[in-house]
Formats: structure tokens, sequence, C-alpha cells
């Protein structure tokens, strides 16, 4: 499939932020290229890619950009997040210091993205077995900022599918909102996740 045409319904501009080595960029690869690098791939400043795909029988074109976590970057990252439909904000839970930044980033998300941006917080590497995070404290921090909570592996691609997926439909509900009543509420909708012989609990 083409990944540059323009034959589709629904354009969604996604933008992968947190810290430096979480796996924001193997998250990218995994979901456009489905392949997972095998050595650390650092991103310098901010890089982009597209995937078509169709759910529920409607063309989703996804614009997905990865962003560099360190800090003399973000500066140069702050000026994407108005573009973006939806934000990705992703931390390794095999590293506590990502996790308490997630704090930070949700700040800097509040000050510069749009209004009514859809929001979702990532636990990413969780085929890793020196876990330092537990999905219960990933999930109530999440609960606490208001946004869903996945959790995933770049490496086995577990959970990757359902993290778009969800972003396409709910950022597809915020759209049509406004064309239909700007004053309508939005009630995120997270799918019931897919059962896999590999996922951990």
């Amino acid at each position: 499939m083409d990944r540059t045409s323009t034959t589709f319904d629904y354009l969604v501009k996604l933008l992968i932020l947190g810290d430096g080595k979480v796996g924001k960029t193997s998250i990218l690869l995994r979901f456009t290229e489905d392949y997972f690098p095998t050595s650390h791939i650092q991103t310098l400043g901010i890089d982009f890619k597209l995937k078509l795909q169709t759910i529920e029988g409607k063309m989703y074109k996804f614009q997905v950009w990865d962003t560099a976590g360190q800090e003399r970057f973000r500066k140069l990252t702050t000026a994407y997040y108005k573009n973006a439909k939806g934000i990705i904000l992703v931390f390794d839970v095999s590293r506590r210091e990502s996790f308490e930044m997630v704090t930070f980033w949700m700040s800097e998300i509040q000050k510069h993205a749009l209004e009514g941006v859809v929001k979702v917080l990532v636990g990413n590497q969780i085929d890793k077995e020196n876990r330092e995070v537990a999905r219960q404290e990933g999930k109530s921090k999440a609960d606490e900022l208001g946004v869903e909570y996945f959790e995933t592996s770049a490496k086995t691609g577990v959970g990757i599918e359902e993290l778009f997926r969800y972003m396409a439909i709910n950022t597809r509900l915020v759209e049509d909102s406004k064309v239909t009543d700007p004053r309508n509420s939005i009630k995120l909708k997270k799918e019931a996740p897919k059962k896999r012989c590999c996922s951990k609990s």
C-alpha cells in the first residue's frame, strides 16, 4: 500500500513524547514498519513516518511524529505540539526515573498543545524482566492525569496495534464532534485488549 496516498477518510497527526531511551522510536517503527531495531536509535530533533490503515471500514492516514527526549531539543519539539490531534506520552517500565518525569511532560503538553487533544500514557518495554514500575502504579498515574493507560512492548509488538487503534478512533470522535456540535462532551473509548499468549499481566 502506498504510504503517501491521498485517498483517506481521516488524517491522524500524532506526537510521541517522553524521556530519551524509553523506546519512542521503536514504538514508531513497530507500528509503521513492523520492525524492531536491535540497537538504540537516537532521534536528533524530530522525525515522522506515515502509515495507512483501515479501521472500522474507514481509511486512516497516520502521520506520527517522533521527538527527541533530550533537554536540548525540547524547544524545537514544542513547536509541533499544536499540530497534533493526539499525544502519546511514553515511559520505560524498567526505568523509574523516566516514570518520574511523566508529570513534567504532561505539564509541557498542557502548556503547548491544543485544548481537547487526545492524550494517553504508555508504559513501554514490558518484555524486560527488571521492571521498576508496576502496571497498577502506571494505571494510577494515568487516572490521576485523567488519561488512558496502555502497556506495550515494541520488541514483541504487544499492545502496539491496540494503542494506535485507540488513538485513531478517539481523535476521530473529537473531530466529528467539532463538525456536529462543538459543545458536545467527548467520552473516549478504550476497547478491551486482545488476549495474546505472550502478553504479561
